[in-house]
């Protein structure tokens, strides 16, 4: 197990996302779905990196492996940010398509010209031994009136990115990482990945 890394998530997109970065490095990715006796973790925190911490920590304790969890989420301008750190939770429990048609029922009448919004990411990655590094990520965009597009899970139908004249629903994978939120919070830890890795 000395080359495997700990993916904190049941979401398969995510695992898919991952995968395609770590395992060139030579490492096995493992995710939750391989552990399935672990316990819950509540995700209390006030911030995408506490959440991210806290799931990193409960699951690198558990399984005494290195572990990456991420905290992203929808902060849409017209509802102040919302719907943030509960946007995987924002209309019931991780059910996209509730949450993306409660999305569009509250942008409801707001004009595209003031349905920006950012995609956030905090990455963390602990230890057993508590050493951790953290990066963040982001990406501007703006909410459509309807979704586009069929592949990317969560929002990614209704995140248009402009300059690419696509939602991230309608991108290919390699598109998608090299713009999302996620792919620029791993752009900013891989550069420190291998030195914590060895230490």
């Amino acid at each position: 197990m000395a080359n495997t890394l700990v993916i904190a998530t049941n979401n398969p997109g995510k695992a898919r996302e991952f995968r395609a970065i770590f395992e060139p490095k030579g490492l096995q990715v493992k995710t939750l779905a391989d552990f399935p006796d672990l316990k819950q973790v509540a995700e209390t925190g006030q911030t995408f990196t506490e959440n991210a911490t806290l799931k990193a920590t409960a699951v690198a304790q558990q399984t005494q492996l290195p572990v990456l969890a991420d905290d992203s989420g929808l902060m849409v301008d017209a509802l102040n940010g919302e719907p943030g750190i509960y946007s995987a939770r924002y209309a019931g429990d991780h059910d996209d398509a509730k949450n993306n048609a409660k999305l569009l029922a509250n942008l409801q009448g707001v004009p595209q010209a003031k349905r920006g919004a950012a995609f956030h990411t905090s990455l963390v990655l602990i230890k057993p031994n508590g050493k951790k590094l953290v990066a963040t990520g982001e990406v501007r965009g703006e909410i459509l009136t309807a979704p586009r597009g069929h592949d990317g899970f969560g929002y990614d139908p209704l995140f248009y990115v402009a300059e690419d004249g696509q939602t991230f629903a309608e991108m290919s994978l390699a598109l998608k990482n090299k713009h999302s939120h996620r792919a620029k919070a791993t752009a900013a830890m891989l550069p420190q990945f291998d030195e914590w890795w060895e230490e």
